[in-house]
């Protein structure tokens, strides 16, 4: 499959996991739009957002810095899906912590070198283990737990997919 039609998958299952808009003055983001938060862009109108300008924001603030070209399919969109959730800070140091080297969130040849160790699949299993227990650290584990858990049995699903 080609990078475009991937991304554009991706795209897909992101934005059904985030669902559209939800205004919860018990979630952190506040306001949000198919993921799109206010409190992460402020100047933006979270009620009129296209769901092209949240793929677009997507693809420039969390697939981009990531660089996500340079992994295999399933790791390229667990790391994706978890940097729209948490940052792709936050994303690339769980990844370092899941093929164990130092977690500076700079995703260069020492950490490359440690994903090449690793099988596909392997790293599906550990990048989403990572996830699970950096959420379960949260403080709004008891509030959203359970989507969360959710969202990551869809993705053990999705892994097999993209792994095969």
């Amino acid at each position: 499959m080609k990078l475009s039609e991937l991304l554009q998958l991706w795209l897909i299952r992101i934005l059904g996991h985030e669902g559209g808009e939800v205004d919860d003055p018990d979630d952190p983001g506040g306001h949000t739009k198919w993921g799109i938060s206010k409190r992460s862009y402020p100047d933006l109108d979270i009620s009129a957002l296209t769901i092209e300008q949240a793929a677009s924001i997507y693809m420039r603030d969390y697939a981009a810095p990531l660089r996500l070209w340079r992994f295999e399919d399933g790791v390229a969109f667990q790391l994706f899906d978890f940097a729209v959730n948490s940052g792709p800070r936050t994303a690339a140091k769980q990844l370092q912590e899941a093929v164990g080297v130092e977690p500076d969130g700079d995703i260069g040849p020492i950490t490359l070198g440690a994903i090449a160790a690793r099988s596909e699949s392997d790293l599906v299993m550990l990048i989403i283990a990572e996830r699970l227990d950096y959420m379960a650290s949260l403080r709004t584990w008891p509030a959203h737990g359970r989507g969360w858990v959710r969202r990551m049995a869809e993705n053990l699903r999705y892994g097999v997919e993209d792994t095969d």
